[in-house]
């Protein structure tokens, strides 16, 4: 079969592969369509913090199921699903306490361990979740979908909160989603007007184009009466913006992070303790939130289809990597197909 590899940053190689083999407890998966995540781009990049070459990229992805057991959750051969990707030890701390998502040797596909950027791959029965009839692209955008669920969730957005989400990526739009399913006023905030834009057509209720430390702190201001925002979700991962979150929070606030970044935050701590701020790390996702977003998106809650601003076929997907890096203010999700390998 064939397989897409990431060799070495801004490299990238289609190959020949041997088919996997599927064992006890697992289903064999014809891929149809994968998402390009930001990690993955990050690994194109060579700016991710988790990734070693070469490696298979992919970790957002929609599938056929060909070949399973029986099992309990009534999956069977010609289900279209997707899959939860983070792989936990289940014998450390954090899995010990129930935090799986945590898991202190956690392996992510595409990341720590082989992705889904293939024909077929093979994932334990227990990771598959019946995509509920959803269209098989969009389906492919859940796992994003759960990444940003995750984080709000954690920030316990409620109705009536105001939101301010920093980065209008993917993950970042997909998080001023899922506070607006949750009844918030949120608005959102990146140094690119293209990328502000296209975020105002997913109802958020405002855009601060973040040109300058002193242009945001007084958006912030104007928009807040002074009073800074109930919730700051960081969702670039650059001290900056980190900075802006806990600039911008209230008195009493919460801030989670979810961007994911290298470099070092050299500021004064103190300005937690002083506003007496919550501050909430957010990694990966857990069941329910694949669960819970599935049915969100069948219900028709959620305009999800709108995220994918790009498909390639899977012989373009070298271009797909490359076009995305040059031009990420331009593209949210960008989608590879690989249904008709």
């Amino acid at each position: 079969m064939k397989a897409v590899y990431i060799n070495a940053p801004g490299e990238v190689e289609i190959k020949d592969i041997e088919m996997p083999v599927r064992k006890e407890g697992e289903a064999l998966l014809k891929v149809l369509y994968g998402g390009i995540c930001g990690s993955d781009l990050g690994s194109y990049k060579g700016t991710f913090a988790y990734f070693d070459y070469p490696r298979i990229p992919g970790h957002e992805f929609s599938a056929e199921i060909v070949e399973i057991g029986e099992n309990s959750q009534g999956l069977k051969p010609g289900m279209v699903v997707t899959c939860n990707p983070y792989f936990n030890c289940g014998h450390c701390y954090s899995c010990s306490h129930g935090i799986v998502n945590a898991c202190m040797d956690n392996q992510t596909m595409g990341c720590q361990r082989d992705g889904a950027f293939c024909e077929y791959i093979t994932m334990p029965v227990e990771r598959i979740y019946d995509g509920k009839g959803l269209d098989p692209k969009v389906l492919a955008a859940i796992e994003p979908f759960c990444i940003s669920y995750h984080g709000v969730s954690r920030a316990e957005v409620k109705e009536g909160d105001r939101v301010l989400v920093v980065g209008a990526g993917t993950i970042g739009v997909l998080a001023a989603i899922a506070a607006k399913a949750k009844g918030a006023e949120v608005y959102m905030s990146d140094v690119a007007q293209g990328k502000l834009e296209m975020a105002q057509a997913f109802g958020i209720d405002g855009i601060i184009l973040n040109s300058s430390p002193e242009a945001f702190d007084a958006e912030v201001a104007k928009i807040t009466g002074g009073n800074g925002f109930d919730v700051t979700i960081e969702a670039v991962g650059l001290p900056s913006t980190f900075q802006n979150c806990i600039d911008a929070a209230c008195f009493g606030g919460r801030m989670v992070l979810i961007g994911v970044g290298k470099k070092n935050l050299d500021f004064n701590f103190t300005l937690i303790q002083k506003k007496e701020l919550n501050v909430y790390g957010s990694r990966n996702a857990l069941k329910k939130d694949f669960i819970e977003l599935i049915d969100l998106v069948k219900a028709g809650k959620a305009p999800l289809e709108k995220i994918i601003t790009n498909t390639y076929k899977f012989d373009d997907v070298a271009d797909a990597f490359k076009d995305f890096a040059n031009n990420p203010g331009d593209m949210l999700k960008v989608c590879i197909d690989f249904s008709e390998i």
